[in-house]
């Protein structure tokens, strides 16, 4: 019997004891009651609590949590059915407002969502609603902070995951990619053949311009070398007639300086006429005027004659 009664203490002290001491993992606080009104939190370790009049009514996780927003049917402006996926973050930042300011924080955010969701699409078009996914979860955001603010929750994230349309639409939708992907397509070999065309245009136009300039230039060039070889041979025939000129200066001042006259140079030139004459197939024309030399030669011979003999 004392045994039984010993194991019955101790039973009853950590009993006793585990109503006592609560260890709260961090991250977590409890919410304790006593006597069913709020009383305290209790702060991650070990906490000391009065049994049967401390009681804890719930623990909350204060990490950053996620919660699925089940997907949703709503109408576009246009009147399309769209079927909307979605994800929240939240966190919990006041663990006694979400206690006591709402049953079910979690419900109430994906309801919050859900009607805020269906209002938000019914003011936008599908075109507008399929490529408006950050405008979309920003307008969600703003409207479950303004409810969850006094349940103790902030909303950190709301995402958009998927937005389908119906099957005939996305079908719809699909053919016209792919239209609109051949007219890009189209547009873009009818622009690279008309920068080609234009390329090669310009190509050729440089190629002729390229051509004539250096026509052009060769026929500079010749021009150039042949002024310069007519330069070359009228110097070179100027040169020619002064030394001819010089040289014939020269014969005459030999002569003047020998003692010949104009008498001995005319009987000199007639003597080569009549050399001239003597050849079989020679016709010789003499001038009137120097017929009238021509009385003269006797005369001349004999004063050649003379000279000889002194």
């Amino acid at each position: 019997m004392e045994l039984i009664i010993v194991f019955i203490i101790l039973a009853v002290v950590v009993f006793f004891a585990a109503l006592t001491i609560k260890i709260v993992p961090q991250q977590r606080v409890g919410v304790v009651e006593r006597l069913g009104k709020f009383h305290r939190l209790l702060k991650p370790g070990v906490n000391i609590l009065i049994p049967i009049i401390d009681n804890v009514r719930t623990n909350h996780d204060l990490r950053i949590q996620q919660a699925n927003v089940p997907p949703q049917t709503v109408i576009t402006k246009d009147n399309v059915q769209v079927q909307i996926d979605t994800i929240i973050f939240y966190q919990v930042t006041g663990p006694e407002q979400a206690t006591y300011g709402i049953s079910d924080y979690v419900y109430g955010v994906r309801n919050i969502s859900t009607a805020t969701m269906r209002q938000i699409i019914g003011k936008m078009e599908l075109d507008e609603t399929l490529s408006g996914r950050e405008k979309i979860s920003t307008d969600i955001r703003i409207a479950l902070d303004e409810a969850t603010e006094k349940w103790g929750v902030r909303i950190e994230r709301v995402e958009v995951i998927d937005i389908k349309p119906p099957l005939d639409i996305q079908e719809a939708m699909d053919k016209q990619m792919k239209a609109e992907r051949s007219k890009r397509a189209m547009v873009l070999d009818a622009e690279a053949a008309k920068q080609d065309m234009i390329l090669r245009a310009e190509g050729d136009k440089q190629s002729k311009i390229l051509k004539a300039e250096g026509d052009k230039e060769a026929r500079i060039r010749q021009a150039e070398g042949q002024r310069q070889a007519q330069e070359l041979e009228a110097l070179g025939e100027a040169k020619a007639i002064e030394s001819i000129a010089e040289a014939e200066k020269n014969r005459i001042a030999l002569i003047r300086s020998a003692g010949l006259d104009e008498h001995v140079l005319t009987y000199r030139s007639l003597e080569a006429l009549t050399d001239i004459a003597n050849g079989a197939a020679n016709k010789v024309f003499i001038p009137t005027r120097a017929v009238e030399t021509l009385g003269s030669i006797g005369a001349i011979g004999e004063m050649l004659k003379s000279s000889k003999s002194d």
